[in-house]
């Protein structure tokens, strides 16, 4: 549940003053700023040590080859839809099994999949 209250107050921080302050984020935490158009992006804070995982390094590969490129400047950003991200993070926050079971294709295909089908 926190997570989405995290997603709600932070999609469009434009309009927040503080939300880009680094000392509120939590120790072993990282901010992420997703989504496809730069000026629409969500900013998350999640659990450092997700960076790690297959699916999230693949999530990475996958934007900085489609969409944003290897080098910018600023904040961790991951050009997918919010919704998928968010999905991705339910499943690592859950430590549902199949998330290391997973490859990313497998991960968008079933998101969608479900997307369609609720």
């Amino acid at each position: 549940m926190s997570s989405i209250v995290k997603k709600l107050l932070f999609c469009g921080a434009k309009g927040f003053p503080s939300v880009s302050d680094d000392s509120r984020i939590q120790a072993g935490h990282v901010r992420v700023c997703v989504g496809r158009d730069i000026d629409l992006m969500c900013k998350f804070e999640m659990d450092a040590n997700y960076l790690n995982h297959p699916l999230f390094q693949s999530l990475l590969e996958l934007s900085a080859e489609q969409e944003l490129g290897y080098s910018y400047d600023g904040a961790l950003r991951i050009a997918c839809d919010v919704d998928l991200f968010h999905y991705l993070l339910h499943l690592l926050e859950t430590s549902n099994p199949s998330a290391h079971y997973m490859e990313l294709s497998d991960l968008i295909s079933k998101f969608y999949t479900s997307a369609i089908y609720n």
